[in-house]
């Protein structure tokens, strides 16, 4: 054992003594036997009403100690890690080699701790550059878009169907005579040409006319989601009940004056571009920002506990779970229809879980190193803009919220807001490259190089 004042050290496992006084314990045992003395039962004394030292005959004068250790054991750990200094990064191995009943119990823990992290040379990183611009052809689709949200739907009853109408099918597949699920359908609204379908079903439907009866012969792909039907041919009995079109509005003042506060077209194109234009600034910055972060993990000299990477792992899954849980499904209905287990899935996001934590490590370390600490001020702001996002209008639900936050959440609001202030830092010292031309620009090059040759 350590000595009790102590703690050894072996790499990112640290090694130290606790003792569960015997008074302590005796306290413990007192409220373990009140609280389950209505268990047990003695000939001669009514459930509930037997003495503790008639228990203790008759089941063992410990039989309340073990129970009294894990009440106990939790609170004492906690203070001795305060204590020692420690920040612990997952759950101690407790050794408890010898306890009895009226006597001080030490107890050896393993836990492993945080790592120290060595980084350098995070100033003027390069990183390639990102831009996204704001074309006119980008902003004429976009007025496109606004066109086709206006359209009219116009029934088309004169003429065969074509590329670009949308139709309403009734639908029945088989594969050697038999149907297979979701292969059946009625009044299924397709834009032909949308790419919607099996490649190779929309093309045969151009041509058709309201009414008609057919076959489609198509061929699934052979990466399909459904693997008894890859590579499989299929014939597809079909018919075409309705074809409608777009009629979309003419883009001039009066179809700006209806969607927006704009008078012109112009007015209207000139805000879309300023609107686009902060849009993509921010996600260009935003990826950029992600390439420094995976660059830290490269730089960052730190032997990470294998507890952090799984806590991240299991954070990811949590993460992951909620989304899909906003749609309708739960994790474990995902890796169902996926075909993986839930320890494959969470092996396979070992890597990336790795290289957040070392990330997250060395933007610690640097804001250690540069002073970077946010202030008690900076996070009350922190908190107030967060409650403002839900209830900018509601004063009283927004203080409620604020008053939660600082109570319940206030450290890792204060971790969050040092690594996006540490993040914000290494962006200004960043510097910002062209990015490297691909292999396939490359080899175009020597294309064109030995064909002008």
């Amino acid at each position: 054992m350590t000595d009790k004042n102590e703690f050894q050290r072996d790499n990112n496992t640290v090694t130290f003594t606790l003792t569960l006084k015997a008074e302590d314990l005796k306290k413990a045992e007192d409220e373990v036997y009140k609280k389950n003395r209505k268990y047990f039962q003695v000939p001669g004394f009514r459930k509930g009403k037997v003495p503790r030292k008639i228990i203790e005959t008759v089941y063992g004068k410990e039989v309340f100690l073990e129970d009294a250790i894990n009440n106990l054991l939790p609170e004492k750990y906690e203070e001795r890690v305060e204590e020692l200094g420690l920040e612990v990064v997952d759950q101690p191995h407790i050794d408890i080699e010898d306890a009895h009943s009226g006597e001080d119990v030490p107890v050896e823990v393993k836990v492993d701790v945080k790592p120290e992290a060595k980084i350098e040379n995070y100033k003027g990183m390069e990183v390639e550059d990102v831009k996204y611009e704001v074309t006119d052809e980008f902003l004429d689709s976009e007025l496109d878009r606004e066109r086709s949200m206006n359209a009219r739907v116009i029934n088309v009853d004169d003429r065969p169907a074509k590329d670009g109408d949308k139709v309403n099918i009734d639908f029945e597949g088989k594969v050697d005579g038999v149907a297979f699920d979701g292969g059946k359908g009625e009044n299924q609204d397709l834009t032909l040409g949308s790419g919607t379908f099996i490649d190779g079903f929309e093309a045969q439907i151009v041509g058709k006319e309201i009414g008609d009866e057919f076959d489609v012969n198509v061929t699934f792909p052979e990466d399909y989601f459904q693997e008894e039907l890859k590579g499989k041919d299929a014939v597809f009995s079909v018919k075409l009940n309705a074809i409608t079109v777009e009629e979309k509005p003419e883009l001039d003042d009066e179809f700006i004056k209806d969607i927006s506060d704009f008078d012109t077209v112009e007015d209207y194109k000139n805000d879309l571009r300023e609107k686009k234009s902060a849009e993509f600034n921010e996600r260009a910055m935003a990826e950029k920002k992600e390439a420094i972060m995976k660059k830290l993990a490269d730089l960052v000299e730190v032997d990470v506990p294998e507890g952090m990477v799984n806590s991240q792992i299991n954070q990811q899954m949590q993460n992951f779970d909620q989304s899909l849980r906003q749609q309708g499904m739960g994790l474990d209905e995902y890796l169902k229809m996926i075909g993986i287990d839930a320890k494959d899935f969470a092996e396979n996001l070992r890597g990336d879980a790795l290289l957040k934590v070392k990330s997250f490590l060395a933007l610690e370390k640097i804001g250690e190193l540069e002073g970077l600490a946010p202030t008690d001020e900076d996070v009350d702001k922190e908190i107030e803009s967060i409650a403002d996002k839900y209830f900018a209008d509601d004063a009283e639900q927004k203080q409620k919220m604020m008053d939660f936050m600082k109570e319940s959440n206030r450290d890792n609001i204060k971790a969050e807001l040092q690594n996006k202030t540490v993040v914000d830092f290494l962006y200004d010292n960043a510097t910002f490259v062209e990015p490297k031309e691909t292999d396939t620009e490359e080899n175009e090059e020597q294309t064109d190089d030995a064909s002008d040759n």
